[in-house]
């Protein structure tokens, strides 16, 4: 198959009626296991809110900087974070920093960062 270009592919996605685009996005999100709403968002809200939507972030990495002075509360809240067992959470505290979570939600992010820091773990999201 012959590689075409961006201006190519750009050309042929024109082509399309809004369903056939719809379905090719599904398509291509079951064959590569990705999600293109945001990319399908900034594309069709135009070039001036494609800034705005750069700048706003909707997944974060829950950094673990230091484990504080209660380190067997911070490794059972990894634990319950992770689903890791014991020696895995142990090993994760011991060698922080390391990310906990990778990608999670802003939600989900932000309640893991505030249990950390309940437990006495110092932490960012990244």
């Amino acid at each position: 198959m012959a590689k075409l270009s961006t201006e190519e592919l750009l050309e042929q996605f024109k082509g399309l009626t809004l369903i056939e685009l719809s379905e090719f996005v599904k398509a291509f999100e079951e064959t590569f296991d990705v999600s293109a709403a945001a990319p399908v968002a900034v594309a069709a809200a135009g070039p001036a809110a494609a800034a705005e939507a750069v700048e706003e972030k909707d997944e974060f990495d829950v950094v673990l900087e230091s484990a504080g002075d209660k380190k067997i509360q911070v490794i059972k809240v990894v634990r319950e974070l992770t689903g890791l067992g014991l020696g895995e959470a142990k090993a994760l505290v011991e060698e922080a920093p390391k990310n906990v979570l990778e990608g999670a939600k802003k939600e989900a992010a932000e309640e893991a960062k505030a249990k950390l820091e309940e437990a006495g773990a110092g932490v960012k999201l990244a």
